[in-house]
């Protein structure tokens, strides 16, 4: 295989993944945030995701867990670098 061939595939892969997160993540904030705003309509399965009360709360809790984890890896680099 052609190294120019090889970057190009590496490249689509990398387009497909941002895209792929980037979907999931429109996704998500639509289910837990945005959804919420809407009108109950007559649809159970939209009915039970503005119902949900798990998703709401979670992306907000996710960052002082991201704090204590950032700043326990600072703790445990430095423990290391000077131990």
């Amino acid at each position: 295989i052609p190294l120019s061939h090889h970057f190009t595939l590496m490249k689509l892969w990398g387009c497909f993944l941002v895209t792929i997160g980037s979907i999931s993540f429109v996704g998500f904030v639509f289910v837990a945030l945005v959804s919420k705003l809407f009108p109950f309509s007559g649809n159970p399965i939209i009915q039970a995701i503005q119902n949900d009360r798990y998703y709401c709360f979670l992306a907000p809790l996710t960052l002082p867990a991201l704090l204590v984890s950032v700043y326990f890896h600072w703790l445990t680099m430095k423990l290391f670098k000077h131990a």
